[in-house]
């Protein structure tokens, strides 16, 4: 359990943070953006369930992620190292959970024609934003991966992308299940 009995510790004063090991880093650091960018992936999906009437089955599955990406900051603020205790890290069962979530939502969607516009309900717009948050945290997480001396663990890599996957699946359930998606016109304006 975490206990949070004071919010200001005054240490990032100088500009820099702590990672779960203790390590200190810049507020700049790679990392630090990544974990950061997971953060407003997990706020705009807050904003989305506020939007979400009579969705209880998209809801839950929105309150997993949610704690989901708690769990995957955490895997980014301990980074991996050779011979030492492992921390929270992001499972394979969290990927495949997604995975059945898309599944499930995708079989109820009207066939795609085109591609889709953000757009439609509330919700859906939202879900659009919180996809395209998603996917430049799985590009800072791609980038860290990709660092020397840097590590990210696998499922890291894999949830994000699933989930921007499942964000664009629960934007059409959210717009009547495709019905009503904006769909894009090639050319329409020229």
């Amino acid at each position: 359990m975490v206990v949070l009995n004071r919010i200001y510790t005054r240490t990032g004063d100088d500009g820099t943070t702590a990672l779960g090991s203790g390590e200190r880093r810049p507020k700049h650091d790679l990392r630090i953006a990544a974990y950061g960018t997971v953060d407003e992936t997990n706020a705009a999906i807050g904003v989305v369930r506020l939007h979400l009437q009579d969705a209880r089955e998209l809801d839950a599955m929105l309150g997993l992620i949610q704690n989901d990406l708690f769990d995957l900051g955490a895997d980014l603020a301990v980074p991996q190292r050779d011979g030492k205790a492992e921390r929270l890290r992001v499972l394979a069962s969290q990927v495949e959970r997604i995975e059945r979530d898309i599944d499930a939502l995708n079989t109820r969607l009207a066939p795609l024609t085109s591609f889709v516009l953000p757009g439609g309900t509330p919700a859906a717009a939202y879900l659009h934003l919180a996809r395209t948050i998603c996917r430049r945290a799985e590009r800072l997480i791609a980038e860290l991966k990709d660092r020397p001396n840097e590590s990210v663990g696998d499922e890291v890599l894999k949830y994000v992308n699933r989930l921007s996957d499942f964000l664009f699946v629960a934007s059409r359930y959210a717009n009547g299940k495709g019905v009503r998606d904006v769909l894009w016109q090639p050319g329409q304006n020229r």
